[in-house]
């Protein structure tokens, strides 16, 4: 294939914020006396926040609107980033291999305020040549219009990007795209089903390793 742009999810995947995430949600189920399984927030992985939410509260039971209860977590998620925000191992490595040779892409469910933040936080921000948060989009994943949105924005064809995710509904929306997918699974998604993932990397060392020899990536 040729690769002309590399598409980089972003929780899980560039930053270690499921570990935040599962926290965050488990806090806000207890202060309603409730608990909350991982299947139900491996189901919320990828999704826009309000499309996530609305998932959490029908299948924990939580007495609450899901709007009222993405306030509420946002106000927890970013405490928690302010002081615990970590990139995910290789991210500087894959990052440093193909900042200037293809084009780099962010392509997240998470809100725009939360891209800003995370980008800001760790000082990356120049890298990527188009960001792309859920706010832009109608549905989000597994549903591929983030990621059909991302490369129209890259002004490439799906088949010439390659995706990079680490949950299962990522892998779904990539795909259904038309990309190459990699699955690099965390710590938090690793016993999610990436039966469509074209490869399924160790970490971004591993993953971008595997890029570097699907072809030389062209320049822009």
């Amino acid at each position: 294939m040729t690769v002309k742009a590399l598409i980089f999810d972003m929780d899980g995947l560039m930053i270690d914020s499921e570990r935040l995430y599962f926290q965050a949600e488990r806090e806000i189920a207890a202060k309603f006396g409730k608990q909350v399984k991982d299947e139900t927030l491996w189901r919320m992985m990828g999704r826009k926040p309000l499309e996530s939410l609305e998932i959490y509260v029908r299948e924990a039971g939580i007495p609450a609107a899901a709007a009222e209860i993405l306030e509420m977590r946002n106000g927890i998620m970013l405490e928690k980033m302010k002081h615990d925000l970590r990139p995910m191992p290789g991210l500087d490595h894959i990052l440093a291999a193909f900042h200037g040779k293809t084009k780099l892409a962010v392509c997240t469910g998470a809100q725009k305020d939360f891209l800003d933040f995370v980008l800001d936080k760790l000082g990356i921000r120049g890298r990527f040549d188009v960001l792309q948060s859920s706010d832009g989009v109608a549905v989000g994943k597994p549903d591929p219009e983030i990621y059909l949105t991302t490369c129209a924005r890259l002004e490439i064809e799906p088949r010439d990007g390659v995706v990079l995710e680490d949950s299962a509904n990522g892998v779904l929306a990539g795909k259904r795209a038309g990309c190459y997918v990699i699955a690099v699974p965390s710590e938090y998604t690793r016993r999610q089903d990436f039966f469509s993932a074209d490869f399924i990397a160790r970490d971004l060392v591993d993953a971008s390793g595997h890029i570097g020899g699907l072809s030389e990536p062209n320049p822009f």
